[in-house]
């Protein structure tokens, strides 16, 4: 619940509120403590002995239906149109709809973006059958070095005639590693 600075009762202030009038005292005194005209005080004594606590907390301010929802021959000409690749303001101008209207709808049908006109293209593995079709070999260079340090704090590397190197070996279709030196 988003409860904006100013309000005059939360759903706690509204208990109390509730529980003051059905105490006894009279509406109109109630909501002069509370800091409400006594037409609000009565709304929720009403909505507490109709619902319980649960008619208490805040409800959402958007319309249970619209006056007037867009007619399906409008969203059936939107997506017929996003599909031949228009973009939102593109179809909006030719059907002379609002734009805001338009991608409603759009977000609504799954075509908000458009890579999700095209089907995902399907991920390509490489497989094999059988161990040992494919094998894949990597080397790591391993350098060596004298002393560790620098004056900025860097490690210098010192060329020697040898460098340490690993080899790795594994399997494709199993991926076990077979063979390390």
């Amino acid at each position: 619940m988003n409860i904006h600075k100013n309000a005059r009762l939360t759903p706690i202030g509204r208990e109390r509120l509730v529980e003051a009038v059905l105490s006894g005292q009279t509406p109109k005194a109630a909501a002069r403590a509370a800091g409400v005209c006594p037409r609000t005080a009565r709304k929720w004594v009403e909505r507490f002995k109709a619902e319980g606590r649960a008619g208490l907390v805040d409800r959402s301010s958007r319309p249970k239906r619209l006056y007037r929802p867009t007619p399906v021959a409008i969203i059936e000409q939107v997506e017929r149109l996003r599909r031949q690749r228009f973009t939102g303001k593109q179809v909006a101008a030719e059907l002379s709809v609002s734009a805001a209207t338009v991608s409603r709808i759009l977000q609504r049908l799954g075509l908000s973006r458009m890579r999700d006109l095209e089907p995902a293209e399907p991920v390509r593995r490489y497989e094999r059958a059988h161990p040992g079709e494919m094998i894949h070999i990597d080397i790591k260079k391993l350098g060596r070095f004298d002393r560790i340090g620098s004056r900025n704090g860097r490690a210098k590397r010192v060329p020697t005639k040898s460098e340490l190197s690993i080899h790795q070996r594994r399997d494709s279709p199993s991926r076990d590693l077979n063979y390390i030196e």
